[in-house]
């Protein structure tokens, strides 16, 4: 037996990188699995990769910002599975400027993207997770539910980061409110925050200089250089950036039943990285 067979898990942010990571690791545990992804040939491929293993899944291609998108992540999961018992909002991106250079655009969009999107969805989840709890308790079941917003140890403070840091750090301030609000439905309502993870994102890029991609249409510069990220690893405890699926396992912890008396908390998942 698996420790999540039978639950529903819907990850935002799951067509690659760590979300993929995150939605193959529930999976492998026995977890039906929702795939999100603003890119929908990522998505498709991600649910195939989880069909080919097994798993149960479905994609739901959008970008989690947009108006609406809430409420059909939560009722085409409930059209398909008829529940939900895991929720990471891990859709995300970075985007550096020092404050000088950053506009009420920009700085907005961090506040979407890392706090507004995941309040959305988890209001937009609210009326299935209450009446289901109602259910039980009058059933006399116990069934605990799992939620799991990503951060970043962003949020101690980095140069250059001002926009991305408070998003990070508000999605804490939803997290701890919302760990009280939802205790009474049996819901833990934790925090990852993670550290240097090796994604295309924060890949050390060539001679040429940093990478360029896109979000939406929005155009920026990612990557590190080989100074950058020798210092990160020298200042990580474990000496090494971390890798997908250390960050999926993080996730983890917090959605097996060992987690049922964990709640309101942030995880740092950053191999012992100081900032």
């Amino acid at each position: 037996m698996t420790k999540l067979n039978d639950k529903i898990a819907i990850v935002t942010g799951s067509g690659r990188g760590v979300g993929l990571a995150v939605a193959r690791k529930l999976a492998q545990e026995g977890a039906s699995v929702v795939v999100n992804d603003i890119d929908e040939a990522e998505a498709e491929q991600a649910v195939a990769d989880l069909r080919a293993q097994g798993a149960k899944a479905v994609a739901v291609v959008g970008d989690v910002c947009a108006n609406g998108f809430a409420e059909r992540l939560v009722n085409t999961t409930l059209s398909n599975f008829g529940g939900i018992d895991i929720l990471v909002n891990n859709a995300g991106y970075g985007w550096d400027r020092s404050i000088q250079n950053t506009s009420d655009d920009h700085f907005q969009a961090m506040l979407d993207i890392h706090v507004v999107a995941p309040f959305r969805i988890l209001r937009a989840a609210s009326g299935f997770i209450r009446s289901a709890a109602k259910d039980e308790a009058q059933r006399g079941l116990t069934v605990h539910r799992k939620v799991v917003n990503v951060s970043s140890m962003a949020i101690c403070g980095i140069p250059g980061q001002a926009a991305y840091a408070s998003g990070k750090a508000a999605v804490v301030g939803l997290t701890k409110s919302l760990s009280k609000e939802w205790g009474r439905y049996r819901v833990n309502v934790n925090c990852v925050a993670f550290g240097l993870i090796r994604t295309r994102l924060t890949r050390v890029h060539g001679a040429e200089g940093p990478d360029v991609t896109r979000v939406g249409d929005r155009e920026f510069r990612v990557g590190l250089d080989e100074a950058g990220l020798a210092e990160m690893n020298r200042r990580t405890a474990l000496g090494r950036q971390g890798e997908p699926e250390d960050a999926a396992g993080g996730v983890y912890l917090l959605c097996t039943p060992e987690s049922d008396f964990i709640t309101g908390q942030v995880l740092f998942v950053s191999g012992g990285a100081s900032v």
